[in-house]
């Protein structure tokens, strides 16, 4: 596939038009800025806890 047939979407960051190379991002920076969101747990999907709330073991 080619750039030009790839259609323009904004950055999901900052909004500017995609750049192939960093797709879907605009730039380097944008595409970190994302990925520090999903270190930082800004981003989550729902479901339910993997873990108990408790450290208590059932009886």
């Amino acid at each position: 596939m080619t750039e030009t047939n790839i259609p323009a979407k904004p950055c999901p960051q900052c909004g500017k038009p995609a750049v192939f190379k960093y797709r879907p991002f605009c730039s380097a920076r944008c595409k970190q800025v994302d990925l520090g969101k999903w270190f930082n747990e800004a981003y989550v999907i729902p479901g339910e806890p993997a873990l108990p709330d408790s450290d208590e073991t059932p009886d």
